[in-house]
């Protein structure tokens, strides 16, 4: 038995050994995007990676899977090529790149990856080349040949001068004096240099691009017998100063520096954190009018959405990437050739101001967030400018720009195509009922909660499926939330409901005989109480168009008549809004309506809706012209006689009186129905 034990846990060990030494630690997206370059690569043989090169440049990257099938960086086409790995080179007559390369000294390395213009200063420095040939362990993030040449006339000579003391700092700036591979620059952390100990910034971004000061490795983890070599796409400067001091020290930044004082933001931007500042010039400021920024000015909320959370270098955006601010506003944050973009504006004029807690990006246009602003500017900026128009020539303007909590229910500006209705007396009640008396998020609302109107009506909320409506008006884009209101942006005028079902078809002459009906079948209590009801109602038309015999039959059964009222009648309200494809509606009868929707035509059981959504404050009428017929009438009991008050129920619909005496088909039934009621 003992030995038996012993076999089976030498079985177990076997099976879970090799997936436990599969498994090790995750990989960085730097890492990844390598990985993914290589498998694309594999094609041309070992070691050979994949790679997308901007076209009319000499910019390449890694290429991740997404950027692979998109073929673009920065909205730019880009090119594939194939080359070695890092750390591979060619055999002469083999398939792609199967020896790795020998290992030499960093300074020898420098060679190898294409920074021989590193070399070339280390030579000069004097001191650092031996450094570079000798024992120890270091890291140098070595800019590459361009790098060196894209640097101002007057930089590169001053650097060179002064018994190239300053050349040797600047080098010393971009070492570490230990191995640092990429698995270990992680977003956010601060690498001590071997000049005076100074901080290198280091951001690794999701897409795979790791930034050092925001120059971007090109590439990574050559190994040296006495380090490492990553090659870094710009000569690298050391920081010094905090964003709150590069805004005071910078001359295009005294509005700035007035607004964050008077935000008391101040504190923020002279922390220890990791933020991106989107920093306005005072041309920004000056562009919007004297009303505006005197409002926002002290209002911290206008400037938070300034201040993306984490650090961002322009070299790390190779397209849209969605970015969190301080104020909890999501920016796009994009590019467009060597442009970056502000959700789709290209509005930054310099890039990548480095800070010791952060990044710096001037912009010339100011950012304000809808949580910074009233209503009114909400409006501006979307698809419901003609409703807030008409909102102020009523003269409701003070609930829309003032500090008033309102949440303002707009119909899209296609509603009023054909025109904006009258105003008058009628008009600015019904704009009053579109203004709800708190600020609200249509995320928090939900089904049957009531909403008060400044107009006084109480609106009822419904969610559906795949719409979230009040009354009969979906919302029909993300809601807008400003400094005091929300804008809720509308599919259509919202009419509040107005007296019970039975009110509304007493008080249409379409519906007289249905009143009748209803009355005969004893429904009249069902539809004045409280409920909640999908009405779809037929009009006159609809009973005229019913063979003579059948609806004497019909309205000779007073239950038959009420099992087919009730097929009429579902246990929920539907608003058109809330209608998907296909939407099976229980009735009162106990049998389904299929209730449908295409091209904006409603359908019940494949019949047209003439008229929908006439709102109830018990329910929702919708008009057709023809009656519903449930799917199979079961076998009924018939009573020959109406209920006691049929009589006097219709001489009252005087409207079916009227109209059956015109027909020549209906009067014989109408008159046939009388005298049997009177005896």
């Amino acid at each position: 038995m003992a030995l038996l034990v012993r076999l089976l846990a030498l079985a177990l060990a076997l099976a879970v050994g090799p997936a436990a030494t599969l498994a090790g630690p995750a990989k960085s997206p730097y890492q990844l995007g390598l990985q993914h370059s290589q498998l694309r690569g594999r094609q041309h043989g070992p070691n050979v990676c994949a790679v997308q090169k901007l076209i009319g440049t000499n910019k390449k990257y890694f290429t991740n899977c997404k950027q692979w099938y998109q073929r673009k960086i920065c909205g730019k086409s880009t090119v594939i090529s194939y080359e070695c790995c890092p750390g591979y080179e060619k055999v002469p007559g083999e398939k792609g790149c199967p020896a790795a390369l020998p290992l030499s000294n960093l300074y020898e390395t420098l060679g190898v990856v294409g920074s021989t213009t590193t070399q070339l200063y280390t030579d000069r420095t004097e001191k650092l080349r031996p450094e570079m040939e000798g024992p120890g362990s270091f890291t140098i993030f070595a800019p590459s040949n361009e790098a060196w040449a894209s640097l101002p006339a007057e930089v590169l000579d001053s650097l060179v001068s002064n018994v190239n003391i300053e050349l040797l700092n600047a080098l010393r700036y971009h070492m570490v004096d230990r191995r640092v591979l990429t698995d270990e620059l992680k977003h956010g952390m601060a690498l001590t240099s071997m000049y005076q100990n100074s901080n290198i910034q280091i951001h690794h971004y999701p897409n795979g691009i790791i930034t050092v000061n925001c120059a971007r490795l090109l590439k990574a983890d050559h190994h040296a017998t006495n380090g490492v070599v990553h090659l870094i796409d710009k000569v690298i400067s050391t920081i010094t100063n905090n964003i709150q001091q590069i805004i005071e020290i910078e001359d295009t930044f005294e509005t700035l520096r007035a607004a964050v004082a008077a935000s008391g933001l101040n504190t923020v931007l002279e922390g220890d954190g990791q933020f991106t500042l989107l920093a306005p010039t005072n041309e920004a400021f000056e562009k919007i009018p004297a009303e505006t920024l005197n409002r926002i000015l002290g209002d911290p909320e206008a400037l938070r959405d300034h201040i993306l959370k984490s650090p961002m270098c322009a070299e790390a955006i190779i397209a849209g990437m969605s970015m969190e601010t301080l104020g909890g506003t999501t920016l796009e944050v994009g590019c467009s050739g060597d442009m970056l973009t502000i959700n789709g504006k290209a509005i930054i004029s310099n890039k990548d101001i480095l800070a010791t807690n952060g990044v710096i990006h001037y912009i010339d246009e100011l950012l304000i967030p809808d949580s910074a602003k009233t209503l009114f500017e909400l409006a501006a900026e979307s698809d419901v400018s003609t409703a807030v128009d008409l909102f102020r020539q009523a003269g409701l303007g003070t609930h829309l720009s003032g500090s008033e909590r309102v949440t303002l229910l707009a119909p899209l500006n296609s509603v009023f195509k054909d025109g904006t209705p009258r105003l008058d007396a009628q008009t600015r009640s019904l704009l009053l009922n579109h203004i709800v008396k708190d600020k609200v998020a249509s995320k928090y609302l939900y089904h049957g909660q009531t909403l008060d109107t400044l107009g006084g009506k109480k609106l009822r909320v419904f969610v559906y499926r795949n719409s979230l409506c009040i009354e009969n008006s979906c919302i029909a884009a993300h809601d807008k939330r400003g400094r005091y209101g929300s804008l809720f942006t509308m599919d259509r005028m919202l009419t509040p409901p107005m007296g019970t079902v039975m009110d509304i078809l007493k008080g249409d002459s379409r519906f007289s005989m249905l009143v009748a009906a209803i009355q005969s079948a004893g429904l009249t209590e069902t539809l004045n109480r409280e409920g909640v009801y999908t009405v779809f109602a037929p009009t006159n038309e609809a009973f005229q168009a019913v063979p003579p015999e059948e609806l004497n039959k019909l309205l000779g059964n007073a239950k038959e008549l009420a099992n087919i009222l009730k097929y009429h009648i579902g246990d929920e309200i539907l608003v058109s809004g809330g209608i998907g494809a296909l939407v099976r509606l229980k009735s009162l009868q106990g049998d389904k309506l299929e209730v449908s929707s295409k091209n904006n035509v409603v359908n019940v059981n494949k019949e047209p809706v003439a008229e929908a959504d006439i709102m109830a404050t018990n329910g929702v009428v919708h008009v057709i012209t023809t009656i519903l017929q449930p799917p199979a009438n079961r076998p009924q009991e018939r009573g020959d006689e109406l209920a006691d008050s049929a009589l006097e129920i219709f001489k009252q619909a005087s409207a079916f009186s009227r109209a059956s005496q015109r027909s020549v088909r209906l009067a014989p039934v109408y008159q046939r129905l009388l005298e049997r009621m009177k005896h």
